[in-house]
């Protein structure tokens, strides 16, 4: 079984990783909610391990995001240990939490328990805008019924809106996805790709419904018609 271990603490990453190959589980980790999320796309795993406390995207925006896709089990282990913060991950869609500090035999339980669920992701998402579909999993955008060729910069900056669905993304989020850095200088290059994924998926590319600029602040993509 495939468990997808996300947390930003490395010595836990380090241990649970130890720890579960050793009793024959497949591990992949993820270090922070973005990460988390694409990577759920792509591996397929079998149960997800989270920590609610993460960079970029926090836990519970995760467990949402996942939730709109996949039934693939949530186990959440956090350092959270107030009934609010239980109450807030279970409703969003988590399906049993732990506390840190773990039993590691308890832990092992819970896993086995939520591993004869096996629900796994068993698609990609594939969204609609407009007339357009954007499949994730197959990195492909068509509209029409017609493939729709994106540059590489321009499908990163539509992944990260589309995981996002709905949801703000900041322009250093961008800057950082595409150039490993929030500190680069932006020179309008941004606002120029923007500009060219909305001429080729947006109706009426100047008055965008789409694709939304949040002034000062950064992008947003809304699905829909």
């Amino acid at each position: 079984m495939k468990v997808l271990v996300v947390d930003d603490d490395p010595q836990i990453v380090r241990a649970l990783r130890l720890t579960l190959r050793s009793v024959g589980y497949e591990v992949e980790t993820a270090v922070d909610g973005q990460e988390a999320i694409r990577m759920a796309a792509t591996i397929r795993p079998d149960i997800v391990m989270l920590d609610l406390g993460m960079p970029a995207v926090d836990g519970i925006d995760v467990i949402a995001a996942l939730r709109g896709w996949s039934e693939v089990p949530i186990l959440v282990v956090s350092g959270r240990t107030g009934s609010a913060d239980k109450v807030e991950a279970l409703d969003a869609g988590a399906d049993d939490y732990v506390t840190k500090p773990f039993e590691i035999d308890e832990l092992l339980a819970r896993l086995r328990a939520l591993g004869r669920r096996r629900g796994g992701v068993d698609a990609a998402p594939v969204l609609r805008v407009g007339d357009a579909e954007i499949d994730l999993g197959a990195k492909a955008v068509a509209r029409g019924g017609e493939r729709v060729r994106l540059t590489p910069t321009e499908w990163r900056i539509l992944e990260q809106l589309a995981r996002a669905e709905g949801r703000l993304v900041t322009r250093a989020e961008l800057l950082t996805e595409l150039w490993g850095t929030a500190e680069v200088r932006d020179t309008g290059y941004l606002r120029i790709y923007i500009s060219q994924l909305r001429k080729k998926l947006e109706p009426r590319p100047a008055a965008p419904k789409h694709i939304l600029t949040e002034a000062g602040m950064g992008y947003r993509l809304v699905t829909g018609p």
